[in-house]
């Protein structure tokens, strides 16, 4: 007896796989920042506009941050070339089909502020539009391909959120002044979720607070038991919508890409 415990101690140690292997369907998505093993990258740090985390047993949690977490916009922006902002993309041969939804996104941006999007072509920095159990993306112009996912049921808005974030802005609600605009119920928080609220001090480039942007949370994102965790203190107010940018939003992106420039 002794001898067959042996053998399969020896052969869970060949045999077995490492419990440090992530494949991509272990990618926990959610609105928070995250780590993933995709493409190799150990500390890759996603934003997503999908709650598919409560829906499975995911393996990868909350980690080490890319980019500094104590702003609403990063300085990681997108260069110009010869004087105007053109961001190339690429589309993935899987994704074809979502071609329409991506490009419906990326105008509700460009026909707004002087951020225009371009194909790929030889360009060392582009966004490349890919699969995802759920929508993610990386905060900011992080240089070569960088990836930003889309889930099946990621609609446009979404998309538009994760583009957002590429180019550089944080949720609303972790604004250092969200306090004066809105109330967190932590208590609600689901466990393991409470870095999804955590307040930033930062730069907010001289804006008001946006309850209408569509990087806000809704009122029940990441709940533990259906009820709120996050409340406005203004009466009536919707928060969380992802079907337009606000006149907020489109005056945050063109502060930061200086889109009223003069020559």
């Amino acid at each position: 007896m002794l001898w067959l415990i042996l053998l399969v101690a020896w052969f869970c140690e060949v045999w077995g796989a490492p419990v440090d292997t992530l494949k991509t369907t272990d990618i926990q998505y959610d609105e928070g920042y995250i780590n993933s093993m995709k493409s190799g990258q150990p500390h890759l740090i996603k934003t997503s506009e999908t709650l598919l985390d409560f829906e499975g047993d995911y393996a990868v949690q909350e980690g080490d941050i890319l980019l500094p977490n104590d702003r609403n916009a990063v300085s990681q922006l997108w260069p110009e070339v010869n004087g105007s902002l053109s961001v190339p993309y690429e589309i993935d041969f899987v994704i074809e089909d979502r071609t329409e939804h991506i490009l419906n996104a990326l105008k509700m941006i460009s026909e707004n502020t002087c951020v225009r999007f371009h194909p790929h072509t030889n360009e060392t920095d582009y966004l490349h539009f890919e699969y995802g159990e759920g929508c993610a993306s990386y905060v900011g112009c992080m240089g070569g391909e960088q990836p930003l996912l889309i889930g099946p049921h990621c609609k446009e808005g979404n998309i538009c959120h994760e583009v957002l974030h590429s180019l550089g802005f944080h949720h609303e609600h972790s604004r250092f002044d969200r306090g004066d605009h809105i109330t967190i119920l932590n208590e609600n928080i689901a466990s393991g979720k409470e870095d999804n609220f955590v307040k930033k001090i930062g730069n907010t480039l001289g804006l008001q607070y946006d309850l209408g942007s569509i990087l806000h949370y809704g009122n029940n994102y990441f709940s533990r038991n259906g009820k709120p965790t996050i409340l406005p203190k203004e009466s009536g107010v919707k928060i969380g919508q992802r079907s337009h940018l606000s006149d907020l939003d489109v005056q945050r992106i063109r502060k930061l890409y200086r889109c009223d420039k003069t020559p």
